[in-house]
Parts: structure tokens; C-alpha cells; sequence
């Protein structure tokens, strides 16, 4: 797989930029530029990071589109968790919580 070409694709699927990726994932902005303009395939930490950011696991990310067919309204609302930022995510994590 062509990591740094997955990262951008993800990047462009959520509709961000390099600086919304570097802001989510809070690595340095030479990193992900080193991943987009110089194909630097980053370390697994850094990796890990980006994923975080993403709102995907490591194992999402190289799953190369093998994975278990999601109802129409599970890839909305994944592509919407994608999209907001960690603080987000966690007061949605803590709505649902009350509401289960």
C-alpha cells in the first residue's frame, strides 16, 4: 500500500486541507508536508496520530476497502465524525452516553 498517497486520499475525502490535518492530528506542519510533497512514509506514531485525527483505526486505514458494508446512514455519520474536530467528538461521545 502507498501510505502517504492513503493519507492524502483521506485528506481529500473529508474535504481538508494539509493545514486542518496538521491542526487535528497536532503534528508538525513539516511532517505532513514531508508525507504530501515528498511521499515520506510516516513512522507508526505518526500514523497513529493521523488516524486519530481521521477518527479511523490503523487497521481501517490499511483495510484497502475490505471492510464490513455500512448501511447508508453509518457512512453519513462516519464521514460526518471524520469531519469535526476531537473536542466534538467528545461531547458527541458523551451525548450518546446519556441517551443509552
Amino acid at each position: 500500500m502507498d501510505v502517504p498517497l492513503r493519507v492524502i486520499q483521506l485528506t481529500k475525502e473529508r474535504g481538508w486541507s494539509e493545514y486542518r490535518l496538521v491542526k487535528e492530528s497536532n503534528l508538525a506542519a513539516s511532517t505532513i508536508s514531508n508525507i504530501f510533497h515528498r511521499n515520506t512514509v510516516p513512522s507508526i506514531a505518526t500514523l497513529e496520530s493521523i488516524c486519530d485525527a481521521f477518527g479511523i483505526t490503523l487497521s481501517q486505514f490499511f483495510s484497502d476497502g475490505h471492510m464490513i458494508p455500512l448501511s447508508s446512514e453509518q457512512d453519513l455519520l462516519l464521514k460526518y465524525w471524520g469531519a469535526i474536530s476531537p473536542e466534538q467528538r467528545s461531547l458527541i461521545q458523551k451525548l450518546l452516553q446519556t441517551m443509552i
